[in-house]
């Protein structure tokens, strides 16, 4: 098709782009509190077994199956509780009563639950049969000394950090922060809190830009708003360049305002690609500066977001260190109502995927998918991605969907 000429595939896009960037390679030692969202640098290792001793699945009796054999009542001689061992002598012919957690008694070979035991004026009468090991966490059984916890590459949460504190260990060695410098072009631009003149409209892209960043565990470097002035622009990928590992920049990409920005970037390192055969966000451009990656972002929010969204969260992924995919994978679902579509690009619609009455997965749109109406993030949960060749969208059709991840709040 004439009019998608010179258009890059995203796979083939993100393929070209995430086979040049290089992890990031300087660590540091953080205390775990402050290590949420990092990515551990080296893989975590044990300095301990972990149960460190033999202790009790149940709340019940420690016994000796040559005890049980016997086939009498057997006299409680003592108790055990979590941090408190029983130490004292253990006749022969008795139990030990034991709670969860509890260290077993030296010489016990089975945890009887105390619901197949009876206690009796003569002692504990066990109900049910015992085999030997029964109920007794080994030492060691859960992670051996010295034993991997966590690889490297992997993002931590509440779900790892705890499980680093239980080993004794008080910080993390991780990958430091990636450093993402950001700033949006454009005369037409207006903090917000200030007046509008005559056709300015609020910069909104740089404000998602930047919270998606900290959101993803970036340093982000703000450079504000940039005139439309060669000098300006010039002045701010240098220093953007000098401080980060990726620059990002809003505007100034499109058809008609991207000459210079191409001409400059080409100057100061190299174009990789610039347009994308995808909808929203085809004109998105990926490029080498002197000492950092740059990455532009249309000026639409929608296309910013979207193309933020699938193209820069992986790259940054990756030069953090992270293993595996950043983003979530895809399902199928079918329509609830028709999709509007041209053949020619891929798009990614947003759309609500929920459960059907039949209990297969249905997806609708959030209505006017135009690159300007940015509430169709806050109100949708996926992206509805139809293939480049696909035309319209009969009501009922199978579609792919791509439930969104914590970036957009899924």
């Amino acid at each position: 098709m004439e009019f998608n000429a010179g258009l890059i595939p995203l796979e083939s896009a993100m393929e070209q782009m995430l086979s040049r960037i290089v992890p990031v390679t300087e660590t540091q030692t953080v205390p775990l509190l402050q290590a949420n969202g990092r990515i551990t640098a080296h893989p975590v290792t044990s300095p301990i077994d972990v149960p460190g001793f033999d202790n009790s699945a149940m709340d019940g009796y420690a016994v000796r199956i040559s005890d049980i054999a016997a086939g009498g009542a057997l006299p409680v001689a003592g108790k055990a509780f979590a941090g408190q061992p029983f130490t004292g002598e253990w006749p022969a012919g008795t139990c030990v009563r034991i709670m969860t957690g509890a260290p077993v008694p030296a010489g016990a070979e089975a945890v009887v639950m105390q619901e197949e035991a009876e206690v009796t004026e003569s002692g504990v009468r066990i109900n049910a049969a015992v085999t030997n090991g029964q109920n007794i966490r080994l030492r060691g059984e859960d992670i051996r000394q010295g034993g991997s916890v966590l690889p490297a590459g992997k993002k931590l949460s509440a779900a790892e950090l705890p499980l680093i504190a239980s080993l004794g260990i008080p910080e993390v060695e991780v990958v430091r922060k990636v450093r993402a410098a950001v700033f949006s072009t454009g005369d037409e631009l207006q903090l917000p809190g200030q007046p509008l003149s005559e056709g300015q409209i609020y910069d909104t892209n740089r404000l998602a830009v930047h919270l998606m960043l900290e959101q993803l565990g970036c340093e982000v470097i703000d450079l504000g708003i940039i005139k439309d002035e060669p000098e300006a622009l010039r002045a701010a990928f240098i220093e953007a360049d000098s401080q980060a590992d990726v620059v990002i920049s809003s505007g100034g990409v499109s058809v008609g305002e991207a000459d210079y920005t191409k001409q400059l970037l080409e100057e100061l390192g190299e174009v990789g690609f610039w347009k994308l055969a995808i909808k929203p966000g085809k004109p998105f451009a990926f490029g080498r500066l002197q000492n950092s990656w740059f990455c532009g972002l249309p000026g639409n929010p929608v296309s910013a977001a979207l193309t933020f969204y699938q193209l820069v969260q992986p790259l940054l992924a990756k030069l953090s260190g992270q293993q595996g995919n950043a983003l979530p994978p895809r399902s199928r679902a079918r329509t609830v109502g028709k999709l509007k579509k041209a053949p020619g690009r891929l798009d990614f619609q947003r759309g609500i995927v929920r459960t059907g009455e039949d209990g297969q997965l249905e997806v609708l749109s959030t209505g006017h998918q135009g690159s300007h109406i940015f509430s169709s993030f806050s109100q949708a949960n996926c992206f509805i991605v139809l293939e480049r060749e696909r035309g319209n969208v009969e009501a009922g059709d199978w579609v792919e969907i791509e439930p969104f991840n914590a970036l957009f709040g899924g």
